[in-house]
């Protein structure tokens, strides 16, 4: 700790603050859920009940250690004459966006009571620290400091850790879905495959499986279904135009084949030779494109549609994606009409400067109304 507060005094003193405010995040708000305590937590007595309340209730939680190094960290400064305020701000239990936009509610209200003009993070991990570009919008800071536990490093200390992880993954729903659920799944049809003779055909079904159980972890799709199928408004405008719009994609593929000249393909044969045909693929993509982008933009209105009432404050991305999707539809139909009619390739150019002018002036305008609207809210506040 001490290498820790000399780093955080090396860093004040580089900057040009004078009221520093020592914040300790929790973004899974262990605090508010485990002890009721209501964040931001303003004041180093406030800060230490929180710490020792949320000690007594979990034991093995590291964020009461992160508060008491925020604590630590108030007193050193205190020490060396810096006028310091320490506060606990917290997120919510599923983190994401609105995780952020509490912690940054919570730090301007901090900032009311105590108009500090330089902050020092304090945290345990990196999932923590992602916040520190919100909190920059509104404080800069000047340091951050990362709380490490000291543990044992004996072997007995070894198993119990061990052990309490393979306690976890038997019992933590969290965890057992996947490292005992998909291997229990493979094992169950590999045994019954075996027993009726398919050993050969039942690789290819495992494999698929655990494809599939590593595609959507890795992609978190089973928690974005879970909240997009919730009975919101948001969630079931988002489940509407995803059907739908997965719906429009493949029927455009039976759009795109319809569209290919039934003279220029005669046979299942031939059509194996001609679909390298560059008037062919041309065609599939002409009568592909429309139907393909209707598709893909439903997705992407459900998106900005659900966004916009839920009020997540991610419209310009969204309002962007639409654009830039309109801005490529001339750009690839001019494309088709070069692969069919044999275009010259110059007149690819117009559509492509085209669809960059709008692209860029749309971003400028859309960024500036945004940047408008956030300093108004700022005043506001």
């Amino acid at each position: 700790m001490s290498h820790q507060t000399g780093k955080v005094e090396k860093d004040v003193n580089a900057s040009t603050a004078n009221k520093l405010l020592v914040i300790c995040v929790d973004r899974d708000n262990d605090v508010g859920e485990k002890t009721g305590i209501v964040t931001p937590v303003i004041g180093r007595d406030r800060c230490i009940e929180a710490a020792q309340r949320l000690a007594l209730e979990d034991p093995e939680d590291a964020d009461s250690n992160s508060i008491f190094a925020a604590i630590k960290t108030y007193e050193d400064l205190v020490s060396k004459g810096y006028q310091v305020e320490v506060v606990t701000v917290a997120g919510v239990q599923d983190r994401g966006v609105q995780a952020d936009e509490k912690i940054l509610l919570e730090t301007k209200k901090t900032l009311e009571i105590f108009p500090a003009n330089g902050a020092v993070i304090v945290s345990d991990g990196e999932d923590d620290e992602s916040v520190i570009p919100v909190i920059q919008n509104v404080l800069p800071v000047v340091s951050v400091q990362r709380v490490v536990m000291k543990v044992s490093r004996s072997v007995e200390y070894s198993y119990a850790v061990f052990g309490k992880y393979l306690k976890m993954i038997a019992y933590d729903s969290k965890y057992s879905k996947f490292f005992l659920g998909v291997p229990g799944i493979l094992l169950l049809i590999g045994g019954i495959a075996t027993v009726f003779g398919y050993t050969a055909e039942i690789f290819a079904v495992l494999v698929s499986i655990l494809g599939g159980a590593f595609l959507i972890r890795a992609f978190d799709i089973d928690r974005v279904w879970s909240s997009w199928s919730k009975p919101t408004p948001m969630g079931f405008i988002r489940m509407f135009t995803m059907v739908a719009g997965i719906l429009l994609i493949l029927s455009s593929v039976p759009a795109g084949i319809g569209a290919i000249d039934s003279e220029l393909v005669q046979s299942n044969e031939e059509f194996i030779v001609k679909i390298s045909d560059k008037i062919v693929i041309g065609q599939f993509v002409a009568g592909i494109l429309p139907i393909l982008w209707i598709g893909i933009g439903a997705i992407f209105v459900g998106t900005l549609l659900s966004n916009w009432i839920g009020g997540i404050p991610r419209q310009i991305s969204d309002i962007l994606r639409i654009i830039v999707l309109g801005a490529l539809y001339p750009i690839i139909l001019q494309f088709t009409n070069i692969m069919i009619f044999d275009d010259n390739s110059l007149t690819l150019i117009p559509p492509l400067l085209g669809g960059l002018a709008v692209t860029l002036i749309s971003a400028t305008i859309l960024f500036k109304k945004y940047r408008k609207n956030k300093d108004q809210e700022m005043i506001s506040d």
